[in-house]
């Protein structure tokens, strides 16, 4: 445990005191800052219309959660697919074209130590674009009163799939040493996984449309982002972030007998 700890510290510096961290995270308060006030006026419209005309035919536009909070959600999503891969791709890419991955695999710590290292600390920094993009219905709250729960299980939700993200990035990190490699091969790791629940139109058999389900991750994700917390979406998330952790141990620890 204390390898991990090790590991965590050094990548956790790397993370925070490296200028790219902080371009990424002003690129997406950029796009966020754009597209939440406009989010934020069309709301404002939508009650006003409401009010004065009493002509919605949806009572859900008129609830912050779902016609505000979800479509902010839906920008961090699509960013996180392409964001993650920039924080991670050079993880263990990068160790192994700096020559320094052999360094590691011959220091006292195991090649769990060092996945589970790298990974909180990717974690960590993901639950800090999460964080920023939080701030931003927290200042709504100095306007108008917020039901927490939903909003915070939703959060959650999405922290969760980045969670996910990350895990699938840091494995594509570890079979290449190309850090451009690792990305590409991320972004089409995190794209794919969205279009496996496409699959739920396409099939007429309701066997195969379970099975389906049960493994999109959209599914999973839409009970907590609309505020529900469900043990099926969390053990499949989590479940996910072992999988691919696991993937990734093995492939560092099968680099000791090269």
């Amino acid at each position: 445990m204390s390898g991990t700890i090790t590991i965590f510290k050094k990548e956790l510096k790397g993370f925070f005191l490296s200028p790219s961290f902080y371009v990424i995270a002003f690129l997406v308060s950029v796009v966020l800052s754009w597209s939440y006030p406009i989010q934020l006026n069309l709301f404002s419209q939508l009650l006003q219309n409401y009010v004065f005309q009493q002509n919605l035919p949806n009572m859900n536009q008129l609830n912050i959660h779902y016609g505000l909070f979800l479509r902010h959600l839906s920008y961090l999503n699509l960013m996180l697919i392409f964001v993650v891969p920039a924080l991670t791709m050079r993880l263990l890419a990068e160790e192994k074209k700096l020559r320094t991955f052999d360094l590691l695999l011959t220091s006292p710590v195991t090649s769990t130590d060092i996945v589970l290292g790298k990974y909180l600390a990717a974690l960590a920094a993901v639950g800090g674009i999460v964080l920023l993009a939080l701030s931003y219905p927290v200042a709504t709250a100095t306007m108008t009163k917020l039901s927490w729960g939903p909003l915070l299980i939703a959060f959650l939700g999405i922290f969760l799939v980045g969670a996910a993200y990350a895990a699938m990035n840091l494995f594509c990190s570890s079979l290449t040493e190309n850090a451009l490699v690792a990305y590409v091969t991320s972004v089409v790791f995190n794209v794919s996984i969205w279009f496996v629940g496409i699959g739920v139109e396409m099939t007429d058999s309701q066997t195969i449309r379970q099975i389906i389900e049960h493994v999109s991750i959209n599914t999973h994700l839409s009970s907590l982002v609309e505020g529900t917390i469900r043990t099926s979406a969390l053990v499949f998330l989590v479940s996910l972030v072992a999988l691919f952790c696991f993937l990734a141990e093995r492939v560092v620890e099968s680099s000791r007998w090269r």
